[in-house]
């Protein structure tokens, strides 16, 4: 197998990595106003317990996109160049997220105010919400193609990008990953948290497979080739599988079938995409393949080496955390903040930790 088929391989891996993980991160995020809305009581504490059922995942998932995004870099810097020129604006929008969302994360804690925690809430909310839809808007503009010209570069507008497909795909991220984030709440919370991610599970799910299902029909239609019927058809099987588990409370393979539908759809654009890796809408001749877009053999033979070295260990080091964190957490090991008004600053769960730091579940 040729160096550049297996980085168009490894990368499609990392792609899929960052959106199984990363996945149910914005879902958590999404929907922290509907699980634990402001009016309800303990709705500080119940927000408190789902983020950190993320706390000591969330900046190592992201790792996932850094590789991605280097090793596009590294390895096709052609496809990189015309991808961040092109949509530019769009990814400096899910950066913007980004950031935005893990400063939250960090600052929520620091102040004993409502007004202040409201307000980092809200970037959370955002700040998962915006790069769930945009990520899904890209992902499918780099299936169908944007107009590039005989250099290379992007001619089109944002404009360009909001197409009917593209916003499909966008509701088609924004809805699943919602979901896998409310499986994941079930999954890993207990009491009223879980109870409220169960109800939400019930709400999407009808939604979530109709969106999902529309997609991947008009993504193999337009751009199918044989093999990724079958990966099509897992998605979509996997989807409703993980719903029907999720529905029956069976959370760990509601779980499995909603990070199998991610895996699945991630496999089934790139194998549509193969041997492009960005397609000009102007002139096929224009378009990106995995041969004019890569770097030199030697880049890509020394990246290769790299990657088999570092690779076990990043995934080892993750496989651990996890491990770590793997209990069920409850309102009951959430220390309350100090009352407003007076008295000392609130204090996160545990005194030498962010607030995000999980506590590990009394049950």
């Amino acid at each position: 197998m040729e160096l550049t088929t297996v980085w168009f391989l490894l990368i499609a891996v990392l792609w899929a990595g960052y959106f199984l993980l990363e996945g149910f991160d914005f879902g958590v995020g999404v929907l922290m106003p509907v699980l634990a809305p402001r009016k309800a009581a303990h709705s500080d504490t119940d927000r408190r317990v789902m983020i950190n059922t993320i706390g000591p995942v969330w900046d190592g998932n992201e790792v996932w996109l850094l590789v991605a995004g280097g090793a596009t870099f590294a390895a096709f810097p052609e496809w990189y160049a015309s991808l961040f020129s092109g949509f530019y604006l769009a990814l400096l929008l899910i950066l913007a997220a980004l950031i935005v969302r893990g400063v939250a994360f960090e600052y929520r804690g620091k102040v004993d105010s409502d007004r202040w925690r409201r307000n980092w809430d809200l970037a959370i909310f955002w700040g998962s919400a915006v790069p769930a839809l945009l990520w899904g808007v890209a992902f499918a503009n780099i299936l169908q193609g944007v107009p590039l010209d005989a250099q290379h570069h992007y001619t089109g507008t944002l404009l360009t990008l909001l197409n009917p497909y593209a916003l499909l795909g966008g509701l088609t991220t924004l809805t699943v990953f919602t979901l896998h984030g409310a499986v994941f709440l079930a999954l890993k919370t207990r009491g009223h948290v879980r109870d409220q991610a169960r109800r939400a599970v019930r709400y999407l799910a009808a939604p979530t497979v109709a969106i999902a299902a529309a997609f991947l029909v008009i993504t193999g239609v337009r751009f199918g080739v044989p093999w990724t019927w079958a990966t099509t058809a897992v998605a979509a099987l996997a989807l409703a599988g993980g719903v029907a588990a999720a529905l029956r409370g069976r959370d760990g393979w509601a779980f499995t079938g909603t990070a199998v539908a991610i895996v699945a759809t991630v496999a089934t654009m790139f194998g549509d995409l193969w041997p492009a890796v960005l397609p000009s809408t102007i002139d096929p001749a224009y378009s990106l393949t995995v041969e004019n877009a890569a770097s030199t053999p030697y880049t890509l033979k020394v990246m290769t080496w790299v990657a088999v070295i570092f690779t076990p260990i990043v995934l080892a080091y993750q496989a651990w955390t996890y491990w770590v964190f793997r209990k069920r957490l409850t309102r009951e090991a959430i220390v309350p903040p100090a009352p407003s008004g007076g008295g000392a600053p609130a204090r996160p769960a545990k005194a030498h930790e962010p607030e995000h730091a999980v506590e590990r579940s009394r049950a």
